[in-house]
């Protein structure tokens, strides 16, 4: 028998852009109980909100889930992703397929780029928190001593880099592009770390 949790989970799988309302009819629990619920779920980056309008008066509060959220379920399009993979490094050499996940990433950072051109590196770290942290991501850093370490706790693709490890190479070239830094990787959580993080030093001694 599905938890509640679980069946919230489904529920916003099936009818994604969902309301407290739609969520509570669809489950069978009361309003109060949902938002519980979704309050946790998001904590856990398996749940996503936002303000949507809908005619007058006041927006409403949409639900959906995370791509994390997503993940949890077997889905056609991991296989199908993993398959054009696959394909791909049977065609290309690797350097290429590296310079495809590379420049996808530049393209991708380029609103925030612009965003914290004139920004301190710290004010980037946040900028580029706040945005993650949106997208789902358990995002943070840390300075420690003349070092900022970058914590990206929960990986969204960790089933398909699972397989295809060059996928890494993304969020690594999406992170370093926004803060205009170079970045190393001292933990990963394909070698069996709780998470990814990411060294860089001191802007003054870079």
């Amino acid at each position: 028998m599905k938890s509640t949790r679980d069946k919230i989970l489904h529920t916003l799988l099936r009818q994604s852009q969902s309301t407290i309302s739609d969520l509570a009819e669809s489950v069978g629990i009361n309003a109060i109980s949902v938002r519980h619920h979704l309050t946790s779920l998001q904590a856990e980056g398996l749940v996503l909100s936002e303000e949507q309008r809908h005619g007058v008066g006041r927006p409403r509060l949409v639900y959906f889930l995370s791509e994390k959220g997503v993940e949890k379920f077997p889905t056609q399009y991991l296989r199908l992703t993993n398959r054009i993979l696959d394909q791909l490094k049977s065609t290309l050499p690797s350097l290429t397929l590296n310079s495809i996940f590379s420049d996808m990433a530049i393209k991708t950072a380029g609103d925030l780029v612009n965003k914290g051109k004139n920004l301190s590196l710290e004010d980037k770290l946040d900028l580029l928190t706040s945005s993650l942290v949106e997208e789902g991501y358990s995002f943070n850093w840390q300075k420690q001593g003349g070092k900022y370490l970058i914590h990206e706790v929960n990986c969204p693709y960790l089933h398909i880099s699972q397989s295809h490890p060059e996928v890494c190479l993304f969020d690594q070239t999406y992170i370093s592009t926004v803060l205009s830094v170079q970045l190393k990787k001292i933990k990963c959580q394909l070698n069996g770390d709780t998470g990814c993080t990411y060294v860089i030093q001191n802007e003054e001694q870079a």
